[in-house]
């Protein structure tokens, strides 16, 4: 008895909520399943004059320009600390892995203030302008010697057993507030351009969506492109002209970007932020652990999608309505989330499916950790490994051991559009699938290779220390080269892979801030670096010999090949824990449905609301 009273009303508050929603529906030229503004916030749905990939090429402009100015500081920023800032080794490396592990973290920061209260253009706007000023700032202190310490040579001071005055004070303050200025601003951006990039392809337009997996792979494209002109032409000037200099065109190149941003406004479609997605998913939280005794619906239509207004007006259309189907795992969540009309007990199903996917994709972001930690290694130690290898390629010419970094993009330059244009078209006609392989198998690919890297990096490691050793020579730094090349491939799947399946899997409201999970598992990778650096130099110290792997200012005396065996096998474990989560998740439903025309559309939607009026269908999520 008491069943049917509550079946009765959540039946006939989503009679009301289905009425309501059935008016707005005309309200807006475009589209009930999703709500776009141009720049002025005016409604738009004009194909020909908004979005698409002309609007994304903008976006692709800022992405190549900021990732050329972070990587020309983030790359060779364990060269600055070290010889300028003066810095042990260890520490040094621990600083580049924590600044661009802030960065990445604070990504999750703007997905959130994007999703909820600014958008995606405001918010890259304001950060771009954030992190320009911490380029100048970093510019300014590389400049005026009275803002760093006295200049020494700090692998001359090792070997001569005196040590250099290292940064304290005003000095130390000003490096740091430059860092996480640069930090804030582009974590906060990264997210925001990819999403934003996206969203110019609307998930209702069957032919334009199916581009977004072409978008993500010329969203890679540019970041290539920016990494190599990074790690070859901005390199080499703070090699040569020194790091003021070097800075200095990395705030000049960010200020291009910016007003490539600028420049594409006309041509955006913009997604109006949403409100808070916190409070929504506490909401559900709230109602699943209040309702937890409640008796759940054995019928999976028995779930409630009801309308929600946004903060700016607009309506949110409910789960029944995008076409989203209920998912199987975390039934707990989805059928316990009320029989009130309090937000706090009556919950959507679309409420539900978010926090559902929410808890989901966090299994399939852990395993991407560790790739990232690998990534660390490539941008502090192999950069070290660098500076004590032949690095003379011509009779007047040495390459910046940076500018090994740019070995596996000048490779993915080639390798991506051939990827796009070859691997795609004979993937799809195998698989059926219209990207070639899905997000989670490109991952795992990605995951598997990034072992061998570790391997490789080892070998030669071992080898250049007992050369050094036993000879007294250098390797050619070309030697490392292999390393590279292996993680930029591995990459390739992963990173991309990773974003599409972030993005693709996220609902209305949360593109961004699940976008920036891809982000946050490069920070936690960073993090983890330093992590088991400290450990590994702990626990290796703590022997009879009181040297540890990586203690010394000195790799010939470290044991850097036994540290990066530990990642090696790390990997390799990883990579298994992986194929065991990508087989237990289910792909979200919340892609988009197949186009009907609006005259289908709206019969389907009066049909169920006539079953409503009949009490066959009444639902209580």
């Amino acid at each position: 008895m008491a069943g049917n009273k509550v079946e009765t009303a959540a039946g006939e508050n989503f009679k009301e909520e289905a009425g309501v929603s059935h008016d707005r529906r005309h309200e807006s030229p475009c589209s009930f399943e999703e709500i776009l503004v141009d720049w002025r916030g005016r409604p738009t749905c004009q194909p020909n004059q908004h979005g698409g990939m002309t609007a994304a090429a903008f976006v692709l402009g800022l992405q190549a320009f900021e990732m050329m100015a972070i990587a020309a500081v983030g790359n060779n920023l364990i060269t600055y600390v070290f010889n300028e800032m003066h810095f042990p080794l260890s520490k040094s490396a621990n600083i580049v892995t924590n600044f661009v592990g802030t960065v990445f973290l604070l990504s999750l920061f703007g997905g959130y203030l994007s999703d909820s209260y600014l958008g995606s253009f405001r918010t890259m706007l304001i950060f771009g302008v954030v992190e320009l000023s911490g380029f100048i700032l970093l510019a300014v202190q590389a400049h005026l010697p009275q803002l760093r310490p006295p200049k020494c040579d700090m692998m001359a001071s090792t070997a001569g057993g005196h040590h250099c005055l290292g940064a304290k004070g005003f000095e130390t303050w000003i490096f740091f507030l430059a860092l996480h200025l640069v930090a804030l601003g582009s974590g906060c951006l990264k997210p925001n351009i990819i999403s934003h990039g996206a969203d110019q392809f609307s998930k209702n337009d069957s032919k334009q969506f199916r581009r977004l997996s072409t978008y993500f792979n010329c969203a890679y494209f540019a970041f290539c492109s920016g990494e190599l002109v990074a790690l070859t032409v901005l390199v080499w000037v703070q090699t040569h002209s020194g790091m003021d200099v070097g800075f200095g065109v990395s705030a000049a190149v960010m200020a291009v970007g910016l007003l490539c941003l600028i420049s594409g406004s006309a041509f955006y479609v913009n997604k109006p932020p949403r409100g808070s997605i916190f409070t929504s998913i506490a909401q559900v939280l709230v109602a699943a652990i209040t309702k937890r005794k409640q008796i759940c619906p054995s019928q999976l239509e028995m779930s409630h999608g009801s309308q929600d207004t946004g903060p700016q007006g607009f309506s949110s259309p409910s789960a029944s309505a995008i076409g989203l189907r209920h998912t199987e795992k975390l039934r707990n969540i989805q059928n316990r989330t009320g029989t009130s009309e309090s937000r706090w007990r009556l919950c959507s199903a679309s409420q539900a499916e978010q926090v559902k996917i929410l808890i989901s994709v966090v299994p399939i972001f852990a395993c991407t950790i560790i790739f990232n930690t690998i990534l660390a290694q490539l941008q502090t130690f192999s950069v070290q490994q660098g500076t004590t290898m032949n690095t003379r390629i011509a009779k007047n010419f040495r390459i910046p051991p940076a500018s090994l970094q740019s070995i596996p993009y000048i490779m993915l330059i080639f390798v991506v559009p051939l990827y796009e244009t070859a691997f795609v078209p004979i993937a799809r006609k195998v698989t059926g699938k219209e990207s070639g392989i899905s997000p989670l198998q490109r991952v795992g690919i990605g995951l598997f290779i990034a072992s061998f890297s570790m391997v490789s990096a080892a070998i030669i490691e071992n080898k250049r220390r007992n050369f050094a050793l036993e000879f007294n020579k250098s390797l050619s730094i070309f030697w490392i080269a292999p390393q590279f090349l292996i993680f930029g491939l591995s990459e390739m799947f992963t990173a991309v892979g990773l974003v599409e399946f972030f993005y693709k899997q996220s609902l209305e409201g949360m593109q961004s801030f699940l976008t920036a999970m891809t982000y946050c598992s490069y920070s936690f990778g960073f993090y983890l670096s330093s992590l088991l650096v400290s450990s590994v130099n702990k626990i290796t110290s703590s022997g009879p010999s009181g040297g540890g792997w990586l203690s010394d200012n000195d790799l010939n005396k470290d044991r850097l090949d036994l540290f990066y065996w530990l990642l090696a096998a790390l990997s390799l474990v990883n990579f298994f824990n992986y194929l065991f989560w990508s087989n237990w998740y289910s792909y979200s439903p919340s892609l988009p449905p197949t186009a009907a025309p609006p005259l289908q559309e709206n019969q389907r939607r009066d049909d169920v609301d006539d079953k409503n009026n009949d009490g066959r269908h009444r639902t209580f999520v």
